[in-house]
């Protein structure tokens, strides 16, 4: 059996219930996602505008991805398995909304957000937007049990897990600035602008997003090192500053309208910078990785390698 097969088995076998339908419905979603993107393909549709199918794509893609990533990370947290059941349900359950509601505006061929035309537009559009309200709820509930629960035993993935909630919050507080201001350029009149507004917050949504996966990840993949957790945290430190810089110059450019390629040449050498030490800090922790070394995780949450 190779690493990567023992590695898929021990995390479904070692989670628990509701990071098992967590998993599996992130993996439905992932698959929606491609399979609306062969679609996108195949019939030559176009992959800018509001009507473009690559909403159904980038939902999909994006939420089974972070759904999954959430109740991986999230598995590292010390707290009550209901209280964790319950935020891990609402995260899914939102997902799902989310996903299908945007789908199927997409093969009606209408806008999913910020379209009041209709009666049942409008009823789409409040809900996709209540949707995003249950998972900042949920998402900050995991932070606030991240920062108060001791958490994993190695410093370095309780840093990693309690930074990567961080900056997610931060994606899905954009994402709501996103939605409030089209929202507000909407109802007075103006799609358009409701569309161009809101679209100039997508790098600082996208970029965010994804931290809960990065940095745990990266966190988890030290373990798998012989290198003392002292030196595991340093290089976690590194990859947390690295991605608190790059999320900050993609906020502030996103909040100023530029463009993240035309940016002046310092600020773009700053998130190039920024991106290539966070990707350092990946293919380092990659080198020191042995084959021998099993991942072990302990029933209350905690890990170790051995």
């Amino acid at each position: 059996m190779n690493a990567l097969t023992r590695i898929r088995r021990d995390v479904w076998q070692h989670g628990r219930r509701a990071e098992r339908i967590a998993y599996f419905v992130g993996a439905v979603l992932f698959v929606s996602g491609l399979v609306h993107a062969i679609v996108l393909l195949a019939t030559g549709g176009s992959w800018l505008g509001p009507l473009s199918m690559r909403k159904a794509v980038t939902f999909g893609l994006s939420f089974g991805l972070t759904l999954a990533s959430v109740a991986w990370a999230t598995s590292f947290l010390t707290v009550r398995p209901r209280w964790r059941s319950i935020l891990l349900g609402a995260f899914s359950v939102a997902s799902v909304v989310e996903v299908a509601l945007v789908s199927m505006q997409s093969w009606r061929g209408v806008p999913s957000h910020f379209d009041f035309e209709t009666p049942f537009d409008n009823v789409v559009s409040m809900t996709l937007a209540a949707g995003g309200g249950v998972l900042i709820l949920t998402v900050i509930g995991f932070t606030a049990a991240a920062l108060v629960e001791p958490g994993p035993d190695a410093p370095s993935l309780r840093l990693a897990v309690r930074a990567g909630l961080l900056v997610l919050v931060v994606a899905l507080a954009t994402g709501a600035v996103m939605i409030a201001r089209g929202v507000v350029e909407a109802r007075g009149g103006d799609p358009q602008l409701a569309y161009t507004t809101a679209g100039s917050l997508k790098p600082l949504h996208a970029v965010a997003m994804h931290a809960i996966l990065v940095l745990p990840g990266l966190a988890w993949l030290l373990t798998f090192t012989r290198w003392p957790e002292a030196h595991r945290l340093r290089v976690v430190k590194i990859a947390v500053a690295a991605d608190a810089v790059l999320t900050a110059v993609i906020g502030v450019e996103s909040f100023t309208g530029v463009s993240p390629f035309a940016a002046p040449l310092p600020v773009l050498a700053l998130s190039v910078l920024a991106a290539a030490a966070l990707a350092g800090t990946g293919l380092y922790a990659l080198s020191g990785v042995e084959p021998g070394i099993r991942f072990v995780r302990i029933s209350d949450g905690k890990a170790r390698g051995r």
